[in-house]
């Protein structure tokens, strides 16, 4: 049953992703743009609570096998920072990340090293981005340079267009459809600084904890590679305050050497 729920989640992010536009959206008023993107870092930013779930990465490559990694993932926005452990298949096992603000260092416990990579780096050589797994800074990294009421499948939307205030942000340009009655993303398209198309995202469905919208899933297309695409899947979420010591390299290097007494 639940190999058959993350299929039909896969199907629905498939068709969020080639979903076009069919009615003509009804709006009251249009929002203030700047107070959106702050509400849209509202309701996917954890504040001074800590974010742990459970993830699965599917990835499917035209000629290849589907790939598929789970991990135990953790964010505190409040310091920027997120952990992730591997936990399967069993060849990961104990592999972690450890990122604090812009820098990210990825552990191999075989070797007990760790080497410098960046968010904008894939993570295992799927669609996905390190940077993925960051906390949104929208109104803080963006400007907002078009803006428009618009409709997505059955959804009334704000189609918006967000360009980076430097070239720090992994993300150069971005073209979001908000939901207008929730102001959470259901697409995205990720362009690079000449304006190539990159990637598209699509959110098919959300679950709320403690007041916070997280995806269940994110389907992620390679726009530069035809038929590779990349599937993340958030279960057993949860908020509340985790050990400091979680979010430091250190906790990479603990937890292997528990697992090896």
């Amino acid at each position: 049953m639940k190999r058959n729920g993350r299929y039909k989640a896969f199907v629905a992010c498939a068709l969020l992703v080639g979903a076009t536009f069919v009615q003509k959206p009804i709006f009251a008023a249009e929002p203030d743009w700047s107070t959106l993107l702050e509400r849209m870092d509202e309701l996917g930013n954890f504040g001074d609570s800590d974010f742990s779930a459970e993830i699965t990465v599917v990835s499917k490559k035209d000629g290849k096998g589907d790939s598929t990694f789970i991990a135990r993932y953790f964010r505190r926005d409040a310091g920027d920072k997120f952990t992730i452990v591997m936990l399967a298949p069993e060849s990961v096992k104990g592999q972690g990340y450890s990122s604090i603000g812009k820098d990210l260092w990825y552990y191999d416990p075989e070797s007990r090293e760790f080497a410098f990579w960046s968010l904008k780096d894939s993570f295992r050589d799927s669609v996905a981005q390190n940077s993925d797994f960051s906390s949104s800074k929208f109104a803080k990294e963006y400007s907002l340079t078009e803006h428009t009421l618009s409709a997505l499948g059955s959804y009334d939307v704000y189609e918006i267009t967000l360009v980076a205030k430097n070239t720090r942000v992994p993300v150069a340009k971005r073209k979001m459809w908000i939901r207008a009655d929730s102001s959470v993303p259901l697409k995205e398209e990720q362009y690079s600084v000449s304006g190539r198309l990159l990637r598209t995202i699509a959110y098919a469905k959300y679950q709320t904890v403690a007041g916070k919208e997280i995806p269940e899933s994110m389907l992620i297309v390679n726009n530069l590679k035809a038929g590779e695409k990349t599937q993340i899947t958030f279960s057993n979420p949860a908020i509340t305050k985790l050990p400091d010591e979680v979010f430091t390299k250190e906790y990479l290097e603990l937890i292997n050497l528990k697992k090896s007494e």
